[in-house]
């Protein structure tokens, strides 16, 4: 009778969204000016810096 091989490849463990944003970016404010930097009311669109813009919580 044959034996069966198990499987050797793992499961990809489920991810878990980003705790601080959705979608891997975040809006931020930002300065204009020359030597005055003020603050501008408009928004901008970054990289999230905890997930490096994936959306996915990082693993440990």
């Amino acid at each position: 009778m044959a034996t069966r091989k198990a499987s050797t490849t793992r499961k990809a463990a489920k991810s878990k969204p980003c705790p601080d944003c959705a979608t891997g970016q975040v809006s931020e404010s930002f300065q204009v000016g020359g030597r005055r930097k003020r603050v501008s009311d408009d928004r901008q669109e970054a990289l999230c810096l905890t997930c490096f813009g994936t959306g996915q919580s990082p693993t440990e």
